[in-house]
Parts: C-alpha cells; sequence; structure tokens
C-alpha cells in the first residue's frame, strides 16, 4: 500500500500540477493575446485621430470645399472609402454616399472597439472632430497598414509553442533530478564496487530521502557496509589464521628436526596437528556463520534444560563439582531461538568462564524478564577486564595477555558466540561485575508449548557429540 512519501505521490502531483498549469497558461494567456490582437494598438488610434483632426480643421477653414479638397489628398494618402459626415450621418462634403456606402454606415465601429477579423472586408470606423464632437465626424474605412493582429502568427508561436517547450524543458528537468540523478548514483556506486572501493557511499541527501529511491538508496549502503566488514573480516582472518598457525609449524619442525625419542614425537605430533586442526574448524565456523544468510529455523528452547545438559557436560571434563556451575533461572524461561546455535553459544560462554575462574570459583546462569525479551547473563568470579577491552574481546582472535588468569584457546569462541546469538535475533556483550566478567545475553521471549521439552531433548545428542571442549 502506497504511503504518503511515496514516489508515486510525487511523480502524480508533479504531472498532474503541470497539466494544470499547462491549461491554464492557454486558457489565460491565449485569451489575453486574442484579446489584446482584436484592438488597434495606441500609434493607429493616434494616427485616425490625427485625420479626424485634420478633417475638422479643414471643415473650418474652408466649409465644404476645404473638405473636399482635404479628402483628395487623403486619397492619395490612404486608400478605401473616406468621408465626413455630421451626427445624423448626413455627408459634409460634396460626395454624396450611394446605398451601398449607406449600408456600411450602420455598422460603424469606434477606434476603442474591437475590430472583427471574421469577415474579408475591412471595418469602417467612425472618429468624431477633436474639438467639436456634436458638429461632425470623420468615417473611413480601416487602412491595411492599420490593421491590429499584425504578428498574430509570432504570437501563436510563442504562446502554443515556445511557451509549452519551456514548460516541458522545466518538467523534463525535475524528473530528471527526481529520477535519473539517484540512479545515476545508484550506477556509480555499484561500478564503484565492481572497482573494488567498498567504502563508496552515497550521497546522504539520497539516503535521507523518505520514498522508494531513498530505501533504495539506504539498502545499497547497508549492502555496501556488509559487504566491505565481511571482506575485511575475511581478510582479516586469513592474515590471522596465517599468523597463528606457523608457531603449532614452527614447533613441529622443530620437533622433526632435534627430536629422538619416537614416542614423544608422536605425541608432539598429535597435539599439534589437533591444535591446528582446532583452529581451522573453528575459522571456518566463524567464516561460515558470517556468510550464511539464509532463514534460521528458531523454535522454542527451555534454557534451564539446556544449562542441565551443557553443565554435566562441563563437569565431565573440566572436574568441577556440580555446586560451582549454578542456574539460577526459573523454569519458565523459554526463548525463541535455533537449539544447535544457541547451545554451541552458551557452550563458548561457559567454557571462556571456566578457564579464566580461580581455584574454586563459581559460575552463575541467571536473568530476568523484560517485556518480550529475556536477559540472561552468565557471570564468573575472576578478575575481569579493562572496560576499553570489552568489546575487543570479542573480536577473532583477540587474547589480552595478562588481563585475565589462565590459558589456551586461539580468540575464536567468543567470537562464534556472538555471531551464533545475532543470528537468532539477539545481542551479546560483556560487561564487569562486582566480581569478575559477566556475559549478557538478550533473546525474544516465547511462551512455554506443549511438547517445547521435547525440543531441547531432541538436541541433546546432537550438542553433546560436539563435546565441551572442542570449542
Amino acid at each position: 500500500m502506497l504511503d504518503r512519501h511515496s514516489l508515486f505521490w510525487r511523480l502524480a502531483i508533479l504531472l498532474v500540477g503541470f497539466c494544470l498549469l499547462m491549461i491554464g497558461l492557454s486558457y489565460s494567456w491565449g485569451r489575453h493575446m486574442e484579446t489584446r490582437n482584436a484592438f488597434l494598438d495606441e500609434p493607429a488610434r493616434q494616427v485616425l485621430r490625427g485625420y479626424a483632426s485634420e478633417a475638422e480643421q479643414a471643415w473650418r477653414g474652408g466649409g465644404r470645399e476645404g473638405l473636399d479638397r482635404w479628402v483628395s489628398a487623403m486619397h492619395q494618402r490612404e486608400h478605401g472609402w473616406i468621408g465626413v459626415l455630421d451626427l445624423n450621418l448626413k455627408p459634409l462634403n460634396s460626395e454624396a454616399p450611394g446605398p451601398e456606402v449607406m449600408q456600411r454606415l450602420t455598422r460603424l465601429r469606434g477606434v476603442d472597439w474591437p475590430m472583427s477579423r471574421r469577415s474579408t472586408e475591412q471595418p469602417w470606423l467612425r472618429i468624431p472632430f477633436p474639438g467639436a464632437p456634436q458638429q461632425g465626424m470623420l468615417v473611413m474605412e480601416l487602412p491595411t497598414r492599420l490593421n491590429p493582429g499584425q504578428y498574430r502568427l509570432a504570437w501563436q508561436i510563442v504562446t502554443n509553442g515556445i511557451i509549452p517547450g519551456v514548460f516541458t524543458l522545466l518538467l523534463c528537468v525535475g524528473l530528471y533530478r527526481m529520477l535519473i540523478v539517484p540512479l545515476n548514483q545508484l550506477r556509480e556506486q555499484a561500478s564503484a564496487w565492481r572497482a573494488d572501493q567498498l567504502n563508496a557511499r552515497l550521497d546522504s541527501r539520497l539516503i535521507a530521502r523518505h520514498d522508494e529511491l531513498g530505501e533504495l538508496a539506504r539498502a545499497f549502503d547497508q549492502m555496501a557496509e556488509r559487504l566491505q566488514d565481511t571482506v575485511a573480516m575475511q581478510q582479516q582472518l586469513l592474515r590471522d589464521l596465517s599468523h597463528e598457525m606457523r608457531t603449532p609449524l614452527s614447533r613441529l619442525r622443530v620437533a622433526c628436526d632435534g627430536e629422538t625419542d619416537l614416542v614423544r614425537l608422536r605425541e608432539r605430533l598429535v597435539r599439534e596437528v589437533g591444535c591446528m586442526q582446532q583452529l581451522v574448524e573453528d575459522t571456518l565456523q566463524l567464516a561460515w556463520q558470517d556468510a550464511e544468510r539464509t532463514p534460521m529455523n528458531l523454535e522454542p528452547i527451555q534454557v534451564q534444560a539446556l544449562w542441565d545438559l551443557l553443565a554435566e557436560n562441563a563437569r565431565y571434563e573440566s572436574g568441577w563439582a556440580p555446586e560451582r556451575l549454578r542456574c539460577d533461572l526459573p523454569a519458565d524461561c523459554w526463548v525463541q531461538g535455533n537449539l544447535n546455535y544457541l547451545a554451541q553459544a552458551l557452550e563458548n560462554l561457559l567454557r571462556n568462564a571456566i578457564r579464566h575462574s580461580p581455584d574454586n570459583g563459581v559460575v552463575r546462569l541467571d536473568g530476568q524478564r523484560e517485556g518480550g525479551y529475556w536477559r540472561l547473563w552468565l557471570q564468573d568470579e575472576g578478575a575481569g577486564v579493562a572496560d576499553a577491552d570489552l568489546e575487543r574481546i570479542f573480536a577473532p582472535f583477540s587474547r589480552l595477555e595478562g588481563s585475565r588468569p589462565g590459558d589456551g584457546g586461539f580468540g575464536l569462541g567468543l567470537s562464534i558466540a556472538r555471531s551464533a546469538i545475532q543470528r537468532q535475533g539477539g545481542t551479546l556483550w560483556a560487561e564487569n561485575a562486582i566480581q569478575g566478567l559477566r556475559l549478557c545475553m538478550r533473546l525474544p521471549v516465547n511462551p512455554p508449548a506443549c511438547g517445547g521439552a521435547g525440543v531441547v531433548d531432541k538436541g541433546i545428542s546432537a550438542a553433546g557429540a560436539q563435546g565441551f571442549g572442542r570449542l
């Protein structure tokens, strides 16, 4: 459904406004020009009034004979019928009008009247004497050279051609700026990607638009950021993996060159190969989670039941007593997630907490309901980390030397856990508690459903088969 910011409405308003503007222009301006072309212009009126003044002077100076001489002279200057009449249409000069002329005298026009162009005959005008309008008037056929509308064709070209063309050009410019310019920017961004310029971004004005092109621009920029982050992460993973692989390979070379005891050499080979295998698998797992974008199957999971499974495996492999792994979650703590991913993430967090816990330390899982989410946290009793490093510990191959006791691992467990939580629509972050480090998760709530416990039971064998210490 179209919203009020849709590009459709902007285009509709633009086109409807253009059509109304052209209709109004065609009606008002065209009518104005037609009306203006129907009247005599001021110079023509002045010429005709000058003729009337000359006729008045001839009549006053010479009477009928003076008018005859003036009319004879006027015939040399203008073509068409010319006469001087009184108000009763009686001639003041010697020339008597015939029947045809008398018929034309009934259709006289003033100089301020519109000149009809519907007939092929020139209109006849009456111009009163300027000094004595009650005594007489000049009647003459309008000279062709004084006809109004001499530039009618030019005005029609301007009105019906040039002006609509200019407004159409402005409409095209508006459409170009509204549609083509953003598309050109998107094309340039795609060309920049093709040239491996993944840091290229669109103009902020295009991103700020609220229509479909703005949404497309934001999607383009998000895709560019995602692509740039993915490429950067993969390149960083390759660099870190190559760096991490050098250490076990160097130890293998030294062992092969200097070790004489075959039993010890075999143990060394098995240990180093297993270390490299775990490193490669963890790296591939992290890269796959980051690149995988297929929809994840989500299901209701009872966190307490999942914790019991993971805690049992942890106690078996770490030798911890049951009372050192505590779960204070209520039985109604159900979340919506993927069992394998959530088990993997929680297992990595638990392994990290056990590794960095002091002797006789306790690891606790607790949480509380916050609206449509469960906020869970796993807390150990270690030394914690510096506040500036709370985010850095989730970076791949990140190990804080000397910040927490313990060793082991490649710095991938927390990265894999965060990626797994995020793929389920949750978040994972770290914060320092009064004692130890607290790893917090925020997962969507799922109310208890019939058979929900079976969802956890079905995944127990798969989660247990992974092994607590493998990740």
